[in-house]
């Protein structure tokens, strides 16, 4: 600070008054860039700052940081009606982040919204469509070649838009994003559902469908239901082989995969300090698995020791000045409070199938004997956006060379994936990947890889009854080898390292021995490693591509006969009618995540072409009617046959079509085609128990109705048989319920009542046929 600003700022302290003026005048003369890829780009704590003011003053009570940084955001702080868990907030984000799957459909719809480039700063990152075979380097070369048409895509449209272009090889999204985009107090959105591992640098980073990244890169107000606030109450801290990982694993275990929902978990207490950055990042992105909007951390010293390590000290700088806007205010309240011990936390290992069944790792093993679950591991699979840092690799690498000192190898096999080329050359540096390797491990390339199911299994056949255990954040049935028989378990890198090396779930290794080579016995000692190099992060490769200044000249093809992308065409307005006698495609029966509307793995190389991926429409549904997957009753012929080609036949013979689900319908992935394949191919209606955020908003961006039972019991009412006809359309309005006339085929009928949660500005978007023919309307 120079000598002047010094003494003011001495003096306002001495007199209690906070440094709002001074921090703000030092803003000013700051001007710092909010990453280096874009020096003209600045961060506004001012604005921030002064809408905060704004509605700390109307609503007259002290701030949760949730609220701070989301109401920091809100496009009009004056006025805006401000109600947790009722009101719909109008925000303006501070940027956007694309990964190349989800990426390919925003950016169709973008480009047919017709705007000539991105109003924010905006990145596509390519990390899901490199499958894991052999190892990094050959997979990385395999999938450049077979994926050339969509990467040209995306790279053209980048620059003739103005988004910058992460290559195939720069890593995970996420990892990405913390190394370079994120800081305290950003509100990113992003188009994966982990977005919000952001939030361990102290931004609010929220997960969504393509069509709300659209609307933001249109620079038109962004949407979202404003989130309570679950507080997560750190006490003690981490030791041992207790992880930050532990941390979520025993939230999950709380509050269950929807126990997050339409609430922002927002972490603090005195333990947050024993957590790393990176490790803080880790607890963000799983808080995904409990239907969290997104959770956060306070900003600490833990951060600004991250952001001076990967080269952004004038950011921890501005930081340190505005710190009083990065924290919780004191006395500020939360809708629900979890108090966590970290002192008397254990390591725990959720799963199988699904991310909140957890166990501590002491009881794991016997809990598997009494459920017939296969304690012998085939694979240890560390990495993922969720646990790749250089910290995870570190403390991997301290147990491998444990067990390599006494002669011993990895029973399981094991595979390493690094989140960042970053990641990749520094731990290549510092002689970690060796270690991994020298213990049996296969380093793959920087993607995500088997966390997506991109991962070309061969020691299994599709199935085989066996058990995985991996670092990554989500264990859904089916979700990493396509093997609906794999018990997939989630844990920490570290505990992932052992129990691959002991080859069994029955191995703690907190209390248990292993036999060396020369048959003498040994016990692990808990992994310690450096949260961050001693020297610099090694970068290693160039793999950023700068949108050029001038994109005048710059082409975007797509082919007219290509099976990988495909120009969008609107959808059909609403005709002013209710939807009379919608034919069941089909009733599910208990979870249906977005993995079984709309798969990955395979299908992820038609992302970009709506009507090839659409032919894998809810093939991982259960059917309520015959307990099978991708077999449903064609209401015509009475034949049964797969979802996909029901709806189509349903489609070209004009009969419109409704899907009846269960709890938490939706939960997962952020992908927006397990919303816009319904829509393609005719469906009119999701009539559920209740839905996962983003799901449910992605089905009205896209012109369908989510709709729920008032009284969940009428899900019984419905069979796969009926027909349902959806009254009040003409009437409606927020907060009105619908009818549902249910006709039964002996001629007998039953109304029930629908809700929604649609607001002015979505019941637009349904009667224009989709939130993207609506904001062509308002162009014209």
């Amino acid at each position: 600070r120079s000598m002047g600003s010094l003494l003011i700022f001495r003096g306002r302290k001495a007199l209690g008054v906070r440094q709002y003026h001074v921090a703000s005048v030092l803003c000013q003369r700051a001007k710092v860039a909010m990453s280096h890829f874009e020096p003209n780009e600045y961060i506004r704590y001012d604005l921030l700052e002064k809408n905060i003011n704004i509605v700390r003053k109307r609503l007259n009570r002290p701030l949760t940081l949730s609220e701070k940084i989301v109401y920091g955001h809100l496009d009009d702080p004056a006025n805006q009606e401000i109600e947790r868990g009722k009101t719909y907030l109008r925000l303006r984000p501070d940027r956007v982040a694309m990964q190349d799957a989800t990426a390919q459909m925003a950016m169709l719809q973008f480009i047919s919204s017709g705007l000539p480039k991105v109003a924010v700063p905006s990145t596509i990152h390519c990390d899901h469509l490199i499958e894991a075979q052999v190892g990094g380097e050959k997979d990385l070369r395999r999938a450049k070649d077979i994926n050339q048409e969509v990467y040209n895509f995306l790279a053209t449209a980048g620059a003739k838009y103005g988004v910058g272009f992460w290559r195939p090889g720069s890593g995970i999204i996420h990892q990405i994003i913390l190394e370079n985009y994120a800081y305290p107090g950003v509100l990113l959105i992003g188009t994966d559902s982990h977005t919000p591992n952001g939030g361990g640098l102290g931004g609010i980073c929220i997960g969504v469908g393509g069509a709300d990244a659209v609307d933001v890169m249109a620079g038109i107000p962004w949407e979202l239901k404003c989130p309570k606030v679950i507080g997560v109450k750190l006490t003690g801290s981490l030791s041992g082989w207790t992880s930050p990982k532990d941390v979520i694993l025993k939230v999950a275990g709380i509050l269950t995969v929807k126990g997050g929902t339409g609430a922002i978990v927002e972490y603090h207490g005195p333990g947050v300090d024993s957590i790393s950055c990176t490790g803080m990042a880790t607890i963000c992105n799983m808080g995904a698995e409990i239907g969290a909007t997104t959770s956060v951390f306070p900003y600490n010293h833990r951060m600004k020791k991250y952001l001076n390590k990967t080269g952004r000290a004038d950011i921890a700088n501005l930081a340190e000045e505005f710190k009083d806007h990065l924290v919780p205010d004191p006395g500020c309240q939360y809708d629900q409070v979890i108090e966590i011990n970290l002192n008397e936390l254990k390591p725990h290992i959720n799963g199988p199938f699904t991310p909140d069944l957890a166990h501590p790792v002491a009881e794991v093993g016997t809990v598997a004997e009494k459920e017939g679950w296969p304690l012998d591991i085939r694979v240890g699979l560390i990495g993922s956006c969720t646990n790749s840092s250089y910290e995870d690799m570190g403390r991997s690498a301290a147990v491998a060379k444990q067990a390599l000192a006494h002669g011993l190898k990895c029973k399981s096999q094991f595979t390493i994936t690094p989140g960042s080329e970053q990641i990749r050359a520094t731990i290549e540096r510092d002689g970690y990947a060796q270690i991994l390797r020298d213990v049996g491990g296969i380093v793959l390339a920087n993607a995500c890889g088997p966390c997506i199911g991109q991962w070309d299994r061969k020691d299994i056949k599709k199935g085989e009854k066996n058990t995985i255990v991996t670092s990554y954040n989500r264990n859904f049935t089916g979700r990493n080898d396509a093997n609906p028989e794999t018990h997939a378990f989630v844990t920490s890198p570290e505990i992932v390292t052992a129990l691959a090396i002991a080859g069994t779930l029955k191995f703690n290794p907190e209390t248990d021995f292993l036999t060396g080579k020369d048959g003498k016995k040994f016990k692990l000692e808990a992994p310690d490693a450096d949260e961050l190099p001693r020297a610099e992060f090694d970068p290693g490769q160039d793999t950023y591509q700068h949108p050029p200044k001038d994109s005048s000249g710059q082409r975007v093809d797509v082919s007219p006969t290509s099976q990988r992308l495909q120009l969008l065409e609107p959808f059909d307005k609403w005709d002013g009618k209710d939807l009379e006698d919608l034919q069941i495609l089909i009733k599910v029966k208990g979870k249906c995540t977005t993995d079984h509307i709309s798969a990955a793995g395979p299908w992820l190389k038609f992302r970009g072409h709506l009507d090839n991926i659409s032919n894998n429409l809810l093939i991982g549904a259960i059917n309520i009617e015959n307990g099978k997957a991708n077999s449903v009753r064609n209401a015509v012929t009475q034949e049964f046959g797969p979802v996909p080609d029901t709806a189509r036949y349903y489609k070209k013979h004009g009969i419109r079509w409704v899907v009846i689900g269960d709890e938490n319908y939706g939960e997962g992935s952020s992908r927006e085609h397990a919303a816009l394949e319904p829509r393609h191919l005719g469906g009119r209606a999701i009539i559920t128990k209740s839905f996962a955020r983003i799901h449910e908003t992605n089905l009205k961006k896209q012109g369908l109705l989510p709709l729920t039972f008032a009284d969940p019991a009428d899900y019984n009412k419905i069979h796969p048989v009926d027909k349902l006809t959806i009254q009040g359309l003409k009437d409606f309005a927020p907060g009105k319920p619908l009818k549902c006339i249910i006709k039964h085929p002996n001629g007998t009928q039953e109304t029930i009542l629908l809700n929604h949660t649609f607001n002015e500005t979505q019941i637009e978007w349904f009667r224009a046929g989709s939130a993207l023919n609506r904001m062509k309307e308002l162009q014209q």
